[in-house]
């Protein structure tokens, strides 16, 4: 137990110094987390500074801070506002999480490491921070679709935890990879939160009303934190995290429909202690442990910040985000946090790694967590940068794919989730599940399968070894096209949910966009099977085998896509000339109001163009006189102009220097929330239905629409 001299003699000690720095760091105009870290790098143990706060009253008392942000998150995220993110977050942290791993795998065998350590390595960088990013994103006012998909993904992510340090223990006290250990666990982590939810939803939304209507802000406060703490606690309890039940009370708090009261009233709390726990991974920052392990630090800090950056981009954009948001996405999640440190003190714990990694894992955490707030701040304008510089054929891909990912989720659900898919589903698990099966199973019986064969057949050593090997690889090679064969029928299945063939045996004018989203598809599934098998089965085989497979599976498929892609560029611009002539008819019927209508018939004709939609540009437009990259609308909303009605003239598929005029009418396609952003950016402030785009107001437009 700490003393009550201890307790306050640090908080004195961390909230002033604390004051000081932020203070500094507020008028340098630089984020004050760094401010929090610079102080507890001043009041922590290692510089001879004479203003030594204790650490272990510290770190006691920054969890708290951690519980109260996981809080004040869930209070934004409903559970129904969650469960809508849910796809998309699974099958990025999925993504994300695995690539992390092996990458954290790879580096550790580099430098020489253990498998047990190596394998820790991975783990540890895949989880990001939490409360380093909910910190960021309060600062800097992000919110939208953008923290939306963050916090998605990092709820899934805390979850992912879980199952890894399970499967760790398992495999560093020697109980191995145990498919049935592993179901176990995963089961009771689901009937866990199951059950939370299911009980939570009945007691605490009730409970808070009723509080509510007492009118007392101090009585709503007290039972707010005091229903924090009962549920952190409770997941603690249950062996999970108390980061993961603070959010799950938070959520259940905001089904009272009074989430910004409670929040209003919690915020001076949090930040406090959240302010405290910053400083205490200041505090755990030792320059002589960074000097002595400076390479591996500076590598897994590359590979945290560009790994974390492309998985979570690729795994964001699969799932139908936008270029933008899913570089946004990418660049917020580059850190390690809270969750490093837990994975890193078990190692030590089980005596499965050496005291290196957690020193390593909080130096990588203390750096990213300084990149991370200038990386958020920038991710709009390098979201820019990378949409101006995509080829033209990929432009055209990405304005469209959104649109068919909006299809293929509005179509009746018979045609998505049928039987036909759910057993395709099924097939690839098993088939994954048999591989990962055979490759261990070899590799871990191969000595004793290779001294039967010896004693059998008088063969010598090697040449036993070599034909066990060649039966594992051709036992091997069924499945591996069994995953490509159901990938592909998987594939072919959605896409043709998302844009149905014709049945009347007229001109299908959807192939060029339904064989692109296809490949995409295909691309998708196979990431998302293949890269938990390498995962899984890197510790066990020799070489880059594994990745290797599947490098070569995606490169195949990339040369099909960029020829698909190639081929719906022409199909766009074929496309464009029908919307040119729709809006030339439309100007010459002298229709009042018929603006908005006169493309109402081109997505029965061009299916693949998504829904296309038109807007008249009037005297008090603020694009009015300037060219389509000055406005960069596509970079901006992720919508694109098709083509141009200008009085008598019409323009098809403009160039980024096209002069906007008063009067123009702009044929544009994307998905629903892009179309409506782009009409909000293009008609100014006073269209009440639509909030403009959230992008920095010092952000400068480069690309074309």
């Amino acid at each position: 137990m700490h003393g009550a001299h201890e307790v306050l003699q640090a908080i004195a000690i961390v909230l002033c110094v604390a004051a000081v720095t932020t203070v500094l760091f507020q008028k340098l105009r630089q984020p004050v987390v760094l401010g929090y870290i610079l102080a507890g790098l001043v009041v922590g143990p290692f510089v001879p500074i004479p203003l030594v706060a204790n650490p272990d009253v510290v770190t006691t008392l920054s969890e708290l801070g951690v519980i109260l942000l996981m809080f004040s998150l869930g209070l934004e995220f409903s559970l129904r506002k969650l469960f809508s993110v849910g796809f998309t977050a699974g099958v990025t942290a999925v993504i994300q999480c695995s690539i992390m791993v092996w990458l954290g795998f790879v580096v550790g065998r580099a430098f020489g490491w253990t498998t047990l350590e190596s394998l820790f390595t991975g783990a540890l960088i895949a989880i990001s921070s939490t409360t380093i990013i909910a910190k960021a994103f309060d600062e800097q006012g992000i919110k939208g679709k953008l923290r939306e998909l963050v916090v998605g993904v990092l709820i899934v992510e805390d979850l992912i935890a879980v199952l890894l340090m399970a499967t760790l223990t398992a495999i560093s006290t020697g109980a191995g990879l145990n498919v049935t250990d592993l179901t176990l666990t995963t089961g009771k982590l689901v009937a866990f939160l199951v059950g939370l939810v299911a009980v939570g939803l009945f007691i605490i939304p009730r409970a808070m009303r009723a509080v509510i209507k007492l009118n007392r802000p101090e009585t709503t406060l007290v039972t707010s934190v005091g229903i924090c703490f009962a549920v952190a606690l409770l997941a603690q309890s249950f062996g999970y995290s108390v980061a993961l039940g603070a959010f799950l009370a938070g959520s259940l708090v905001a089904e009272s429909g009074e989430e910004k009261l409670v929040e209003h009233l919690v915020q001076p709390v949090r930040d406090m202690f959240a302010a405290i726990f910053f400083v205490s991974v200041g505090m755990l920052i030792n320059p002589e442990l960074i000097v002595e392990h400076w390479a591996a630090i500076l590598v897994l800090t590359g590979v945290v910040i560009l790994g974390k950056l492309i998985s979570v981009t690729l795994g964001a954009f699969l799932t139908g985000n936008g270029t933008r948001t899913s570089v946004q996405a990418g660049m917020s999640l580059a850190q390690i946090g809270e969750f490093s440190f837990i994975i890193a003190g078990l190692g030590l714990s089980l005596k499965a790694t050496g005291s290196f990694i957690y020193p390593v894992a909080v130096a990588v955490s203390a750096i990213t967590t300084l990149t991370t707030p200038l990386l958020i701040k920038v991710s709009g304008p390098v979201a820019t940068w990378v949409d101006r510089k995509l080829p033209k054929p990929l432009q055209t891909f990405v304005t469209l794919y959104g649109t068919w990912v909006e299809r293929l989720r509005q179509a009746p659900r018979r045609e998505t989730l049928g039987a036909g898919v759910r057993r395709l589903i099924r097939l690839l698990v098993l088939d994954a599940v048999l591989l990962v099966t055979l490759v261990i199973g070899t590799t871990m019986s191969a000595e004793r399968m290779a001294g039967f064969v010896e004693t059998r057949t008088g063969l010598d050593e090697d040449v036993s070894k070599n034909v066990i090997l060649g039966g594992a690889v051709l036992l091997a090679v069924p499945f591996i096209l069994g995953v490509i064969g159901i990938a592909r029928r998987l594939g072919a299945t959605l896409a043709e949910a998302a844009l149905p063939a014709r049945k009347d045996g007229k001109l299908d004018l959807a192939v060029a966009p339904r064989r692109v989203l296809l490949v995409t598809l295909q691309v998708g599934i196979i990431l998302l099977v293949g890269i938990p098998i390498v995962v899984v089965t890197q510790p066990f085989l020799k070489g880059a085998t594994g990745p290797l497979i599947v490098l070569a599976l995606v490169g195949a498929l990339g040369v099909a896509f960029w020829r698909g892609a190639t081929n719906l560029h022409g199909h766009v611009r074929a496309g464009a000339q029908v919307i040119v002539a729709a809006l030339a008819a439309q100007s010459h019927s002298k229709e009042p109001g018929g603006d908005e209508h006169a493309l109402d018939h081109v997505q029965g004709l061009l299916p693949g163009l998504g829904a296309p939609a038109s807007v008249r540009l009037e005297e008090k437009s603020p694009v009015a006189g300037k060219t389509l990259a000055q406005v960069n609308l596509r970079g901006l909303t992720g919508a694109t102009v098709l083509a141009i009605q200008r009085g008598e003239e019409s323009v098809s598929v403009p160039t980024a220097q096209e002069v906007l005029q008063v009067g123009d009418v702009l044929a544009l396609t994307g998905t629903c929330e892009a179309v409506d952003a782009a009409k909000a950016l293009l008609t100014g402030p006073t269209t009440p239905s639509v909030p403009p785009p959230e992008v920095p107001p010092n952000e400068e437009a480069h690309a074309h629409g």
